[in-house]
C-alpha cells in the first residue's frame, strides 16, 4: 500500500509540475499576477509529493519489501540498515527519483524565499524549474518508475554492489546530485532573464546565492567520490581521470567561472552576455553528467548501467533544454547591453583572466572526455584518453592561474596597478621564497619542478591571508583599529579568503602526493620484513572474520620506525553474500605527513600473499582543503548581502551599483 501511495504521489507531482510550468510563465506574458502566484503553492506542492514519494520508495528499502522490483535488484534483507537507506539512491531509478526531488526543493526554496524577487521574473524562474521537473518526471513515470511491483514476490533480494556499501558512499551522491541539480537555478534564472529582458546587477546579487549553494555542495560531493575512491578501491590514488569523475568536474569548473563572472556583472554591470552563457553551459555539462552516467555509453565504478533506450531518452532531454535555451540566447543577446568599459589590468580584468583560464581548462577535460566516445560512434575506432592527456593539458592552465590569483583583491574595478598590488603583496613573495628554498634543500634528489608547486600552494594561502591583513590596516594603523576593521569586513570577504586558503592547502597536497609517492609491490610470507619511506613493516598473515553480509580474510601488519611499533595496519580481503562479489579494504595509516597505505592482494602457491604498499605524503591535504573550500563558500553564503532575494531597489536617480 505505500509503494502505491508513492506511485500516485509521483504521478500527482507531474500534473502539478505541468501547472507550474505552464501557468506562471502564461500569466508572466499577460500581466495576470494571480496567474504568476500560482507557481509559489504549486513548487510547494511538488515538493511535499516528491518527497512523499520518496520516503514510500524509503520505507519499502528498510522493510525489505521485495514485491517492488527496485528493491528486489538493489536491497538484501542481511544489509545494514545504513545501506538499506542508502540504497534507496544507489540505483538507476532511485536516484532519479532522488535527482527530482532535490529539484523540486531548490523551486520550493526559491517560492519560500524569494519573496523579494519580482513577479514577473519570480514567475518565469519557477515555471522553467517545473518544465525541467515535468521532463524528468515523465522519463521516471514512463522508463524508470521505481515502483514497479513483482508478481510473485521473491524471498530475497539480490543485493546493492558491495563496493557501494560504504559510508562515504552513503552521502557522496545526495551532495553530488544537489550540486548537479542547484545549477539549474542559475539555468532558470538565466532563461528568466532572458524572457523578461531583466539582466542587471539586481538579477546577478539574485543568482549568485544559488549557484555558490550548488558549487558548495558539488564540492563537497566530489570530494566524497574521490576520498571513497582512494581507500576503498584499493589502488593508492585520489583522482584517476575517469570519464565519470570528469563529469562532475566540468560543471565544478565552469560553476566556478559563473561565479566569478557573476560578481563583476553585479558590482560593475558588465560581462552579461558571458554571465547568462555561463549559467547555460554549467547546466547544460550537469545534464550531460547525468546521460553519461545513466546512458550506458561508458563503463565505470561510477556508472550505472542501464539500457541505451534511457541514454536516448535523456538525450532527447538534453536536445531539448540545451538547445532550446541556447537559441534563446541568440535571438535576445542583442538586448544583454554591455555595462562599463574596464582596463585590461582591474579587478575585471582579474576576473575575466580567471575565467579565460578557467574555461578553457573545462574545454581540455570536455574534449579529453568525449572525443574518444565521438571518435568511436563515428568510425569505430577505440582509444583511451587517459592520466596523461590531462595532466599535460589541465595542469599547465592551471599554473597562470594560481598565479594570478592573489593579484585580483588588490586590483581596483576599472583601472588598477599593478605595481602597488605586487607591493602589497611582498610579504607572501617571500614567504614563498623561503619555502621554495626550503623545499629544495630537503628534497635534493627531485623531482625539480616539484617544490615550485609547493610554492604556488603557499603564494595563494599568503596571499589571500594578506588581503585580509591590508583591508584590516595590519602593521599600518592601532590594533584597535585593526580589529574593528576585521570585525566590519563582510562575511563574504571572509569565505572568499578562506575559499581561495582551501585551494592553496589542496595544491599542497597534490603537488607533494604527485611528486614523492613511494610505491612498493611484493609476496610476503607470514613473519617477513619489508620497509617503506622510513617505515618498518612485519607481516604477521591472515585470520578469517565475519562481518553483517560478508566474510574475509585480514591480513595484519606490525608498523615501526626505529624500532618502536607505530601502528598495526589490517588490509583485507571482502566475500559478500549478495551479490556474492570480492572487494578490497585498504588498512591506512593516517599521519600529518602522508599515509601509508597497504592493500592485500591473493594468496600466491607458496602460501606467501601479494602485498601492495604505498606512502602518500600530505595526501590529506587534498580533502581538508575542499573542505575548507566548502566552509569558505558557506561562510559567504551568510553574507547578509547575499541573502536568498534582491537588494532594496535604488532611489530614484541613483544606479544600482551606487545603491549597495
Amino acid at each position: 500500500m505505500i509503494a502505491e501511495i508513492g506511485h500516485f504521489a509521483l504521478i500527482l507531482a507531474l500534473g502539478v509540475a505541468l501547472a507550474q510550468t505552464i501557468l506562471p510563465i502564461w500569466g508572466a506574458q499577460q500581466r495576470d499576477y494571480t496567474l504568476m502566484r500560482i507557481g509559489v503553492p504549486a513548487a510547494q506542492a511538488q515538493f511535499c509529493l516528491l518527497l512523499l514519494a520518496f520516503f514510500s520508495l524509503m520505507a519499502a528499502y528498510v522493510t525489505s519489501d521485495f514485491s517492488l522490483l527496485n528493491v528486489f535488484e538493489n536491497s538484501h534483507s542481511a544489509k545494514p540498515l545504513l545501506y538499506k537507506i542508502s540504497g534507496v539512491w544507489g540505483n538507476h531509478e532511485g536516484s532519479m527519483l532522488l535527482w527530482v526531488l532535490i529539484l523540486a526543493l531548490f523551486g520550493c526554496a526559491v517560492a519560500v524565499f524569494g519573496r523579494n524577487l519580482p513577479p514577473d521574473l519570480k514567475a518565469n524562474v519557477l515555471g522553467v524549474q517545473g518544465s525541467i521537473s515535468v521532463a524528468f518526471l515523465i522519463f521516471i513515470v514512463t522508463t524508470s518508475n521505481p515502483f514497479t511491483r513483482i508478481d510473485p514476490a521473491p524471498f530475497e533480494g539480490r543485493g546493492l554492489n558491495p563496493i557501494l556499501q560504504d559510508p562515504a558512499l552513503s552521502f557522496h551522491p545526495p551532495f553530488l546530485y544537489a550540486g548537479y541539480v542547484g545549477f539549474s537555478m542559475a539555468f532558470s534564472f538565466a532563461i528568466a532573464a532572458l524572457l523578461t529582458g531583466r539582466v542587471d546587477p539586481a538579477w546577478a546579487r539574485w543568482v549568485r546565492p544559488w549557484t555558490l549553494a550548488a558549487w558548495m555542495c558539488l564540492t563537497l560531493g566530489i570530494a566524497m567520490g574521490s576520498w571513497w575512491a582512494y581507500y576503498e578501491l584499493g589502488w593508492g590514488g585520489w583522482w584517476f581521470w575517469d570519464p565519470v569523475e570528469n563529469a562532475s568536474f566540468m560543471p565544478w569548473l565552469a560553476g566556478t567561472a559563473l561565479l566569478h563572472t557573476a560578481l563583476v556583472m553585479e558590482k560593475r554591470d558588465s560581462l552579461k552576455v558571458w554571465t547568462i552563457l555561463l549559467a547555460i553551459l554549467t547546466f547544460s555539462l550537469s545534464l550531460m553528467g547525468t546521460f553519461l552516467v545513466r546512458s550506458g555509453v561508458l563503463t565505470s565504478v561510477h556508472a550505472f548501467a542501464v539500457d541505451p533506450a534511457r541514454g536516448v531518452f535523456i538525450l532527447g532531454i538534453m536536445v531539448l533544454f540545451i538547445g532550446g535555451a541556447l537559441a534563446l540566447f541568440a535571438g535576445r543577446a542583442q538586448m544583454l547591453r554591455q555595462g562599463g568599459i574596464f582596463a585590461p589590468v582591474s579587478r575585471e580584468g582579474a576576473l575575466v583572466l580567471n575565467n579565460l583560464l578557467i574555461s578553457t581548462a573545462c574545454a581540455a577535460v570536455f574534449i579529453g572526455t568525449l572525443y574518444p566516445m565521438a571518435l568511436e560512434a563515428v568510425t569505430g575506432a577505440k582509444i583511451s584518453v587517459g592520466p596523461p592527456f590531462f595532466n599535460a593539458t589541465f595542469g599547465p592552465l592551471m599554473v597562470p592561474l594560481l598565479i594570478a590569483m592573489p593579484f585580483g583583491p588588490f586590483l581596483a574595478w576599472k583601472r588598477g596597478d599593478i605595481l602597488g598590488a605586487s607591493q602589497r603583496l611582498s610579504v607572501a613573495a617571500i614567504v614563498t621564497m623561503l619555502v621554495i628554498i626550503a623545499a629544495y634543500a630537503l628534497t635534493g634528489s627531485g623531482p625539480w619542478l616539484a617544490p615550485l608547486g609547493l610554492g604556488l600552494g603557499i603564494w595563494v594561502i599568503a596571499g589571500a591571508l594578506s588581503e585580509v591583513a591590508f583591508r584590516a590596516k595590519m602593521f599600518r594603523a592601532p590594533w584597535d583599529e585593526v580589529f574593528r576593521r576585521l570585525r566590519n569586513l563582510p562575511r563574504a570577504a571572509y569565505g572568499s579568503t578562506v575559499a581561495h586558503i582551501g585551494i592553496g592547502v589542496m595544491v599542497l597536497g597534490i603537488v607533494a602526493t604527485t611528486a614523492w609517492q613511494s610505491e612498493k609491490i611484493i609476496s610476503m610470507k607470514p613473519g617477513q620484513s619489508t620497509s617503506i619511506a622510513g617505515y618498518d613493516l612485519k607481516f604477521m598473515g591472515v585470520s578469517p572474520n565475519k562481518g553483517a553480509n560478508y566474510s574475509e580474510q585480514i591480513g595484519l601488519l606490525i608498523v615501526s620506525r626505529g624500532g618502536e611499533e607505530v601502528t598495526r595496519l589490517f588490509p583485507s580481503k571482502r566475500l559478500y553474500v549478495a551479490p556474492k562479489t570480492a572487494t578490497t579494504e585498504a588498512g591506512i595509516h593516517a599521519a600529518w605527513t602522508g599515509d601509508l597505505y597497504s592493500v592485500l592482494g591473493d594468496e600466491l602457491k607458496d602460501g606467501a600473499f601479494a602485498v601492495r604498499l604505498y606512502f602518500n605524503p600530505l595526501v590529506r591535504l587534498i580533502w581538508i582543503g575542499t573542505l575548507i573550500m566548502f566552509f569558505g563558500g558557506l561562510l559567504s553564503l551568510t553574507d547578509r548581502r547575499l541573502r536568498v532575494g534582491a537588494p532594496k531597489p535604488a532611489r530614484a536617480g541613483t544606479s544600482p551599483a551606487a545603491a549597495e
